[in-house]
């Protein structure tokens, strides 16, 4: 990838010579092929600070300047240990006349569709039993909650190359038809072939989702504030499982509601249709396929045509000199991209062997032990927490960054592993042992909430070079579903055998791992646009 930090004014002899200085004024060393830096970056202007998502959303929407990157970079991994500061100059700011946030909207009905089609079928599944006649067949009702699960890998994969292909705004035209006719299949489902076949079309139509909403999301946002648009994306995943939860509360007087509750997900599957018509393209997908014009008209939609001129420009220096096609899958493993790979492969490994659904599948057990025998009323604890504390991730995310957030998160998830453990085994706190164990629960899940949740998806798109952006974040999150499937799977074989205790001082210890894997391999992207971010962890070889 070649390209520099140009500024406003200049050609080509000019940028050569910024490019030249930044690549010795900016920090960036190599050390064994890999590029790390970190940025610390300074926004002004007044904002609101909110905890409450309404007022963070006013507080987007009342940013006025799309690209101002500025600050100092200092070294996280490099061969000397001198610290080296590069200063880039000042853009001229002028008020922005496009928005992102509705745009930004649309995408998120794919969040939370998401979040809707893992959680409707918690509630639903006793109740579906008895009407498909598999009441007393569990491995049949475990395969109807795991279907979803092998859908949403095979999508996750597929997700990327269509969206390389047809673009962000085609590809999610095409989930939608999974998304609508797996959400109808299961609501008329009358055996459970038919019920299994929807339920894995829902999962192929959330398993495209989650590759595409983050990335789109990321392509499109304003610099200054994608941390916080993009760690909305997991926020709606959250309200989308709660939204299930909600959902499930007429079954106790009505058991054929079950069937209204798949149905629902039908209409927002729809929304995303519609709205992705009317959605503009990633400009940087189409200035890839060299479609200037378009790119001109995005961009105008996106952030005013104030800033045609100097977001094109940021673009084309992007992939300056660049005439490379986009990667295909075995580029991914390549020298050049592997190591950047693998950390996004690591963190969703990570993310799902520290423990998260193995917490929720047994947060009933544990809040029953401490004497809440509802079952709604536990989850619904569970799920308060998750969208607390992602709500606080997302006003969080472009003022400490990324890797601080993560390194909080796993080393707040390690703890309350910990105290999990402890409370199960430790005879002293035997009087206590109930009420520990739900705070433990509750502290695990807003730790995770504050960003082993929210981080990974935001960042992978951001640390991913253009050219492997939508395939490596496909195959990184296809490693997300691929260990959640084995979890689910195995989680309660594993408990019976070395117990509860051990399987969650495991998980702290995982937790332990991320924590130190993090601190030497992830680089600090606040602050910092997609093309200086690519510059430098993916120079052109």
């Amino acid at each position: 990838m070649e390209g520099a930090l140009i500024g406003a004014k200049g050609g080509v002899d000019l940028g050569f010579e910024l490019r030249s200085r930044a690549r010795v004024l900016g920090g960036f060393r190599k050390t064994d092929g890999v590029l790390m830096a970190e940025r610390r970056s300074w926004c002004g202007g007044s904002m609101r600070r909110s905890l409450g998502f309404g007022v963070e959303m006013a507080r987007l929407q009342a940013v006025g300047s799309v690209f101002r990157p500025r600050g100092k970079i200092g070294i996280v991994r490099a061969e000397a240990s001198d610290d080296l500061e590069s200063v880039n100059p000042g853009r001229h700011q002028t008020k922005s006349s496009g928005t992102v946030l509705p745009f930004v909207g649309v995408a998120c009905l794919g969040a939370i569709l998401f979040g809707y089609h893992l959680g409707v079928v918690n509630g639903a599944l006793e109740y579906l039993s008895r009407d498909l006649g598999i009441a007393e067949n569990t491995v049949l009702q475990g395969w109807v909650v795991s279907t979803t699960l092998a859908g949403a890998t095979v999508g996750s994969f597929t997700g990327g190359a269509l969206a390389d292909k047809f673009g962000r705004t085609k590809t999610f035209l095409l989930d939608a038809i999974p998304l609508a006719v797996g959400a109808f299949l299961s609501a008329t489902a009358q055996n459970v072939q038919s019920m299994m076949i929807g339920r894995l079309l829902a999962g192929i139509g959330i398993g495209i989702s989650s590759a595409i909403v983050p990335l789109y999301i990321s392509e499109i946002s304003p610099t200054e504030i994608r941390g916080a648009l993009g760690s909305v994306n997991q926020l709606f995943i959250c309200i989308g499982i709660l939204a299930a939860l909600v959902a499930g509360l007429p079954l106790a007087g009505n058991p054929l509601w079950w069937r209204t509750m798949f149905g629902i997900a039908v209409i927002p599957s729809i929304l995303l249709a519609l709205g992705m018509a009317i959605s503009p393209e990633s400009p940087r997908w189409l200035l890839q396929q060299g479609k200037l014009s378009q790119a001109e008209a995005s961009i105008r939609t996106l952030y005013g045509k104030e800033r045609v001129a100097e977001v094109m420009h940021d673009l084309q220096a992007g992939i300056q000199g660049s005439t490379e096609q986009d990667a295909g899958w075995f580029d991914l493993f390549s020298k050049r991209y592997w190591k950047v790979v693998s950390v996004g492969a690591a963190l969703f490994l990570f993310q799902q062997l520290a423990g998260i659904n193995a917490v929720v599948y047994y947060s009933t057990s544990v809040f029953r032990s401490a004497g809440i025998t509802s079952d709604v009323a536990a989850s619904a604890l569970v799920g308060a927490s998750n969208v607390f504390g992602t709500t606080i991730a997302s006003s969080l995310m472009d003022r400490q960054g990324r890797k601080s957030l993560l390194i909080t998160s796993f080393t707040g998830m390690a703890a309350s592993m910990l105290l999990l453990s402890l409370s199960f085994t430790w005879k002293v706190l035997a009087p206590y042992s109930g009420t520990l164990a739900v705070v433990g629960t509750v502290l695990y899940v807003l730790s995770f909430s504050l960003g082993a949740g929210p981080v990974p998806a935001l960042l992978l798109p951001e640390i991913f070079a253009s050219r492997i952006r939508a395939k490596a974040v496909a195959l990184s999150l296809g490693m997300h579903w691929v260990s959640n499937f084995v979890i689910g799977l195995y989680f309660l074989s594993v408990v019976n055998k070395f117990g509860i205790s051990k399987v969650y001082l495991g998980f702290a210890t995982v937790c332990l791992l991320a924590v130190l894997y993090i601190a030497g391999n992830v680089v600090e992207t606040k602050g910092r646009s997609l093309e200086e971010i690519e510059r430098a962890l993916n120079p052109a070889v």
